[in-house]
């Protein structure tokens, strides 16, 4: 385990670690990424603006520039992230290590809050991440809760990340997580998933199946993978994001965002 994000930037920059990032770095601020040209990113920032929950904007970069200034000095968006996807037109055609050799001059990122930079205070409160526990990347499930639409980016379905709990935690899950408005902060659903369109429990859209227990409620948070639905909807030439659940992982501490 790396014990802060600078420790595991350079390792993924070296080609070293090329893993989910859920449990690495604990106590540190973990987002997902967007890449989408200059004039896609206005409606972009829109569309965050007005999809809060699943799409709370850390930081947004200059036109061109690859470089963080807020969540982590100088660190480079192409190739600090351990996995990315790229999206042409909608589809996804690409999943790469870096993405030095496709960056355009017109490209703007936005590192967007992610759950896992809450997972630290929820074990700190003496509740068990399951998904820590088992050693795999956090499920992740497509809703039928739609996102509102902005500019150039249509309705689309918001995607939620899944962690069970007993019921008498979840009352402390909820009070703690809504203290990081910036990471997706409360849930935005306890209980049934089909309620949510979910189908299957067991069958995740992205990452891991993690164990529930007997006498234990999921809980649902949303989650920055929302945008690459985005990009299915709406089409733009080029989106590129993180793979779902290998995260940027920046210098900012968890207790800086409450």
């Amino acid at each position: 385990m790396f014990k802060t994000g600078k420790q595991l930037r350079e390792s993924v920059r070296n080609g070293c670690f090329k893993l989910s990032t859920s449990g690495q770095a604990p106590g540190y601020v973990q987002a997902n990424l967007v890449i989408l040209e200059k004039d896609w990113a206005w409606d972009f920032l829109l569309f965050a603006q007005r999809n809060p929950k699943p799409c709370p904007v850390l930081e947004v970069g200059d036109a061109g520039s690859p470089f963080t200034t807020k969540l982590a000095k100088n660190a480079d968006i192409r190739k600090d992230i351990p996995k990315y996807r790229i999206y042409k037109h909608g589809q996804l055609t690409n999943e790469v290590y870096d993405i030095d050799n496709i960056w355009q001059d017109n490209f703007v990122f936005f590192l967007i809050g992610c759950s896992f930079s809450f997972e630290q205070a929820l074990i700190n409160a003496s509740l068990e991440i399951r998904n820590i526990t088992e050693n795999v990347n956090v499920p992740m499930y497509i809703t039928n809760k739609l996102c509102k639409p902005a500019g150039k980016f249509k309705p689309s379905p918001t995607v939620v990340s899944m962690r069970p709990f007993k019921a008498l935690d979840v009352i402390k899950a909820v009070e703690i997580t809504s203290q990081f408005p910036h990471v997706h902060g409360s849930p935005i659903h306890l209980g049934d998933p089909s309620i949510i369109g979910i189908k299957d429990i067991n069958k995740p859209d992205f990452g891991s199946t993690v164990t529930i227990k007997a006498g234990e409620m999921p809980v649902f948070w949303a989650c920055g993978v929302t945008p690459q639905l985005a990009a299915i909807t709406s089409k733009p030439p080029i989106m590129i994001t993180h793979a779902p659940g290998y995260m940027f992982v920046s210098d900012v501490k968890e207790s800086e965002l409450k």
